[in-house]
């Protein structure tokens, strides 16, 4: 127990010197219940000896925590913390626990400031109330009895994010406070509701020391928030930017704009949003976002699988106005939508740029890839983009996909836009060995870390064999930024491209959409490498 008492120590420590302001003990790992002396030791010497205000929390297992002891026995460790010559800045009960027998209320108020205490005891009352699995039965209920306890100083609600939409109900209950509250969504879809917390009010947010030590799900860890973020520059007019998509944890797109945002002083942060797979999902989402006034939504990355999504939102909502441009109508895809502020809105596709300029560069300019043998890997969004930039670029194009007829119905809505019918030849996917390209781009989620596809490649060692000495490999998957397929084209000394190189070129073009006046490519380039930070120069820009 000491040994465990010293290491708690250690991290509140750590904690103070990488910004934290409150540290939380959580003594349901270490207090037992009745009989457990050194437990209560232990609760008793981090509360005197924390290196910051505090809060003490032993959380029962019905709402998530490990305390499985009686509620006598918690309530008078409470008691002796509240009351001790040193004592927690806050101690955190369950509404449940408080509500239920007059007695245990009675015991929690002698352990914290209340109007009717006759000792003057500082710690306050944190009541809260969790739901680890959904949105908690009745919860506008319980927060009004929680308004109506008059022991507690803040009320927490937290419970697991369904949908980003979750977060829009927790920003509206911070808007309506009586009370200093805490709001928070748990999950991947809740990291909104603890970046944003400062922009409704929120009391606080929590952050982990360290990703494995995380207390909730969802939860940041204090390097991200304050540095990822920028959680100390968020106010209530704050800018909204996001990346949607599906998976969506793997973007680099917020610690890329969020470092952009903060080079030039524009108070805006931008954030990863998963929204599931289908057209019903992005369209509930988007809009939502769209129709909160509050949340100052100005733009959104759209990535896998929802930029073909977008453009069909464009093209059916009425409730605003929107310009489509010219790159995502002739894509049938978009990957970039700009929110004016009297809601007007844009989209365009900045995927053409990301990929014909870095190719035009490396064979020598804009007229470069004309009649150039150029091999397309996929028949998504991302592909849509490199088949409308190389029709545009005159190149002569072979198309490969698992699904044929959809690779089929790709070029027939593009090319039928072109000035004049473009030379494109599609193969299937065995036949791609045979094909004799200069240049693979795979435009498939193939490669991408984190998913069931990490290790797979789209290209067999055949396809590569058969490339000329000159030939180049480019994949827009740029996590990791070596993909199995790039690591195979350099094992046989053939040119590449990351998908890192796309998306510094994409993401400016993205940024001067949004901002106007914005960063030369030289700094998204530098920036986009330092977020993928690498002992090997090969992964890094040139």
């Amino acid at each position: 127990m000491v040994e465990e008492a010293h290491a708690a120590l250690d991290d509140a420590a750590l904690a103070k010197s990488l910004g934290a302001d409150l540290v939380e003990f959580r003594i349901d790992r270490i207090f037992h219940g009745e009989g457990d002396d050194d437990g209560r030791a232990t609760a008793l010497r981090l509360a005197a000896e924390a290196p910051l205000p505090c809060i003490i929390t032993c959380r029962s297992a019905h709402e998530g925590g490990e305390y499985e002891g009686d509620d006598a026995s918690r309530i008078a460790l409470y008691e002796a913390l509240g009351t001790a010559e040193h004592p927690p800045a806050y101690l955190d009960i369950e509404l449940s626990t408080l509500t239920r027998s007059a007695n245990l209320r009675q015991k929690v108020r002698l352990a914290v400031d209340h109007p009717s205490q006759p000792k003057n005891l500082s710690t306050r009352l944190i009541l809260s109330l969790h739901d680890f699995d959904a949105r908690p039965k009745g919860l506008l209920q319980s927060l009004e009895r929680m308004r109506e306890e008059s022991a507690a100083k803040v009320l927490k609600i937290a419970y697991r994010a369904r949908s980003v939409r979750d977060n829009l109900e927790l920003f509206e209950l911070l808007r309506h406070r009586t009370h200093p509250t805490i709001a928070l969504a748990m999950g991947e879809a809740g990291l909104m509701s603890r970046i944003l917390a400062p922009k409704f009010g929120g009391f606080l947010t929590f952050a982990s020391l360290r990703e494995q030590t995380a207390t909730a799900p969802g939860q940041p860890t204090i390097t991200e928030l304050l540095t990822t973020y920028r959680f100390r520059s968020i106010t209530p007019t704050t800018n909204l930017y996001a990346v949607l998509g599906w998976p969506v944890a793997h973007s680099i797109g917020p610690r890329v704009h969020n470092a952009v945002f903060d080079e030039i002083a524009h108070d805006a942060v931008y954030l990863p949003l998963p929204v599931p797979e289908g057209w019903e999902s992005f369209k509930a989402t988007t809009l939502a976002l769209l129709d909160d006034p509050h949340l100052h939504f100005r733009g959104a990355s759209i990535t896998i699988p929802h930029k073909e999504h977008l453009l069909r939102l464009a093209s059916e909502d009425t409730s605003r106005a929107w310009t489509i441009e010219d790159s995502a109508r002739l894509a049938g895809a978009a990957n970039t939508l700009l929110v004016q502020p009297d809601g007007a809105c844009r989209i365009t596709n900045t995927d053409i740029v990301g990929i014909t300029a870095p190719l035009e560069h490396a064979f020598g300019g804009s007229d470069a890839l004309k009649n150039l043998p150029i091999g397309i890997i996929g028949a998504g969004g991302a592909a849509r983009a490199a088949l409308t930039g190389l029709i545009r670029a005159g190149a002569d194009i072979t198309i490969t996909n698992r699904n044929r007829a959809r690779a089929e119905a790709m070029v027939e809505s593009i090319a039928q836009h072109a000035p004049t019918r473009p030379r494109i030849n599609i193969v299937d996917l065995d036949d791609a060995s045979r094909c004799p390209v200069r240049v693979w781009i795979n435009c498939t989620p193939l490669g991408l870390a984190g998913t069931e596809h990490a290790e797979a490649s789209p290209l067999s060692d055949a396809a590569l064999d058969n490339m000329p000495a000159d030939g180049l490999v480019f994949d827009t998957v740029y996590n990791p930024p070596e993909t199995p397929l790039l690591k195979n084209a350099r094992k046989r000394s053939l040119r590449t491209i990351s998908g890192l190189t796309m998306f510094a070129h994409q993401a400016r073009a993205q940024s001067s959409l949004w901002l106007g006046d914005t960063p030369d490519l030289t700094t998204f380039e530098r920036i986009t490498n330092d977020s993928f930070a690498s002992d090997h120069a090969g992964d890094r820009i040139q």
